[in-house]
């Protein structure tokens, strides 16, 4: 008999096993929402799925009556336009300063410790002296993202380029190449693969910082919007709130594996992700 780590499942029963903690959760969920409507009908806790599916509806196809703005999509415009803002300044700021502390022994030495005490700094901690310095607009939050990703993407890339075999080094070295040249043609292509799986794992930070920083002080977003109706346990729009956050992370995922496999193929050899 086999080994239960033996056994592997073929494609159909990968998808089964997938999508059956996700069925479980919906008919556990289903039971309680039916179990507290039973017991009270005006309770707001678990409301039924058709409920909620309206509400959704309602904020996805209907203009606001105030703002006239589709609220679904305006936040959810709202909220990727600063996400990508964020993650785009802290990726080329970490891969700059990754690769020059790897490679570079006085960068190394100059600012390695820094970056090290930087990361222990828990980035929430810093919000109110975003807000005072930059203000309650868009900068304090494209920057709360900036600073909470960036110290990991440097030092994660840092030490891949630390990692690398130093005989690559030695021989561009012997073949004439200067510092800059093996930067640009030997280390990084090497760590852009890297690059890319440091950022699918700060997509749930970046969209925590994200939402905290939304929920005290913006007008729109989705982060706005949850805090905004938790005071009338409007949990038909929390909840599929909640699920298009999770929604729109794992597609950022997504689109990352698929980069990475176009853009560095031979990183992702074995079926590795």
């Amino acid at each position: 008999m086999p080994r239960a780590m033996n056994v592997v499942p073929n494609r159909g029963s990968r998808l089964l096993l997938a999508f059956l903690p996700f069925l479980l959760v919906a008919l556990i969920y289903v039971i309680g929402s039916a179990e507290r409507r039973a017991a009270n009908p005006d309770d707001k806790l678990l409301p039924p799925v058709s409920e909620m599916v309206a509400t959704s509806k309602r904020l996805a196809a209907e203009p606001d009556r105030r703002s006239g703005d589709y609220v679904l999509w305006a936040d959810t415009a709202a909220s990727l336009q600063r996400l990508a803002l964020g993650l785009g300044i802290a990726a080329v700021v970490g891969l700059v300063l990754g690769l020059a502390i790897g490679l570079l022994p006085i960068a190394g030495a100059g600012f390695g410790t820094l970056v090290a005490v930087l990361s222990m700094i828990p980035p929430m901690a810093v919000l109110p002296v975003l807000f005072i310095v930059f203000g309650l607009g868009e900068l304090s939050k494209v920057v709360l993202i900036v600073i909470g990703v960036t110290p990991t993407l440097v030092r994660d890339l840092s030490l891949e380029v630390q990692a690398m075999p130093r005989e690559q080094l030695i021989k561009a070295q012997t073949l004439g190449a200067s510092t800059w040249q093996v930067a640009i043609r030997v280390v990084l292509p090497q760590i852009m693969p890297r690059l890319i799986k440091c950022l699918r794992l700060m997509i749930g930070p970046a969209f925590l910082f994200l939402i905290s920083a939304e929920a005290i002080a913006s007008d729109v977003g989705l982060g706005y919007r949850i805090f905004l109706v938790r005071r009338y346990l409007s949990m038909d729009v929390i909840l599929p709130y909640v699920a298009w956050i999770t929604l729109l992370a794992y597609l950022f995922d997504l689109a990352l594996v698929w980069i990475g496999r176009r853009a560095f193929p031979w990183a992702y050899d074995g079926g590795a992700r």
